[in-house]
């Protein structure tokens, strides 16, 4: 039928309509920042949207301390300064994720050791991080890749088995539940960004949540974040013990979060939908294999990203892409390029430049291998955006067109 003849080959294209957009931004956002200009300081201390934005933040997420910052970057980094992670440590954590996760690591001068992943879930495995724990291992941070929760019941068990901290990175991750619990809540600490690529915007800006809810442990995180001063209240104690960034939220942030947090919810519920429906409509296809969300669990989809076997295909991952595109779906080879420790900073063993500090404490080196699950997963995936502007004809579209290719270069038809 001339239906199923792919664009690619001169046939009608699956979706011929634009996808649904929407706007971010809008008088909300406008009336914060007025009343933050009103206030005559833009200062997180003198000002009231910082301190706004979090109270709400923690409300939402039923956490009682958190401590905002400039980047989920500098999140990450608050919390492992928090945690104690310190020269020579060893922090494990996800090889598919963005530079931001490793870079604290390496700024504490620790050490990034590399735990392999589910091949469906893309997220990682909790018998490849036990695997990795040595003597020297002080903290795991977890990444909850495109809105998908880890296993963290088991990473956690691994967690106190051992006596290592837990570090969430939510950046992809707002709203996301494991077993009923929101992500970023469940280890000792859950950092998240509000950079303008993720769920809600600030421009830049993250939070740290503090989940022991221990207030010198609040006090430790706030401090990290702000050169190890301490200013609560009236009061600014600035005698310092050891050193600490400068990752101060400012009051212009602060406020445009507080809009943001009250569209969160119905963000992450489109996605939800979306991104479950797609799920729904591929699944069972030959040759595809869906985005996995364990069951109990909720996903936010920041993306959505399928693998492709091609040994049920008659066409390469790159030949499917582009008949994906043809069909009028924008999509993506991988996620990124390569896993991160075959990145020249991890082969040269160089965060500092003309120095291989602090890989040579151990003798630390990365090969190609070290993750094969990792590796298969970017060497076969193809990644397609979610949004909470699309329409229920977008995403029906995105599922026709996944179907039309698969169908068209399956080994064995799906019935």
């Amino acid at each position: 039928m001339s239906q199923d003849k792919l664009a690619i080959l001169g046939g009608p294209k699956t979706k011929t309509t634009p996808f649904g957009t929407g706007k971010r931004f809008g008088l909300d956002e406008a009336k914060e920042l007025l009343e933050a200009l009103e206030q005559n300081t833009l200062f997180y201390h003198f000002g009231k949207k910082v301190k706004t934005f979090l109270n709400n933040f923690n409300e939402l997420y039923g956490v009682k301390y958190s401590v905002a910052t400039t980047s989920g970057t500098a999140s990450i980094h608050v919390a492992l300064g928090a945690a104690g992670v310190t020269v020579g440590d060893e922090v494990i954590t996800s090889p598919i994720t963005d530079q931001g996760t490793l870079i604290g690591i390496l700024y504490q001068n620790a050490i990034p050791v590399f735990a392999d992943l589910d091949p469906n879930t893309y997220n990682m495995d909790p018998q490849s991080i036990e695997a990795r724990i040595t003597p020297r291992t002080k903290a795991i941070l977890v990444v909850h890749l495109a809105g998908n929760p880890a296993d963290m019941d088991a990473i956690m068990a691994i967690a106190r088995k051992h006596n290592v901290k837990v570090i969430e990175d939510c950046a992809q991750s707002y709203m996301t539940k494991y077993k009923g619990r929101l992500a970023g809540t469940i280890g000792d600490y859950g950092c998240f960004s509000t950079n303008d690529f993720k769920h809600i915007s600030t421009g830049d800006g993250g939070i740290v949540t503090v989940n022991s809810g221990d207030e010198q442990d609040f006090l430790t995180t706030h401090a990290f974040a702000d050169k190890n001063f301490k200013r609560f209240g009236d009061t600014v104690q600035k005698e310092l013990h050891y050193v600490a960034p400068n990752y101060r939220m400012t009051e212009l942030q602060g406020a445009v979060g507080i809009a943001q947090l009250k569209k969160l919810p119905w963000i992450c519920d489109q996605r939800t939908k979306f991104g479950d429906r797609i799920t729904a409509g591929i699944s069972g296809l030959p040759g595809i294999e869906p985005h996995k969300v364990e069951a109990g669990n909720t996903g936010t989809y920041w993306f959505y990203m399928m693998r492709i076997d091609e040994s049920k295909l008659t066409c390469t991952r790159e030949e499917f892409t582009k008949a994906l595109a043809a069909e009028g779906i924008p999509n993506s080879a991988g996620y990124i390029p390569q896993v991160m420790y075959m990145q020249p900073l991890f082969q040269k063993r160089q965060a500092y430049l003309g120095s291989h500090f602090p890989f040579d404490l151990t003798g630390i080196t990365y090969e190609a291998g070290l993750c094969p699950n990792a590796e298969a997963i970017l060497q076969t995936a193809i990644r397609l955006s979610v949004n909470e502007f699309y329409t229920e004809q977008d995403v029906e579209e995105i599922v026709q067109a996944i179907r039309k290719v698969a169908n068209h270069f399956a080994k064995v038809p799906a019935l």
